[in-house]
């Protein structure tokens, strides 16, 4: 499992990051999911990674 939060601010990034935060389910600053590690996850990681912080539980 990866749990993955928002540390910086989706404003005025390009659409596509904005997509991509929204599909992991961050919204808000600070807010944290957790997701099981797949390709696809580590994909939307890789997108947003400037943006967010990754830690394994």
């Amino acid at each position: 499992m990866l749990k993955i939060t928002l540390k910086k601010s989706l404003i005025g990034r390009r659409p596509n990051q904005v997509k991509t935060a929204h599909a992991l389910g961050l919204r808000k600053i600070g807010q944290s999911v957790s997701k099981v590690e797949n390709d696809a996850i580590n994909g939307m990681i890789n997108t947003i990674g400037h943006l967010v912080v990754v830690e394994k539980e």
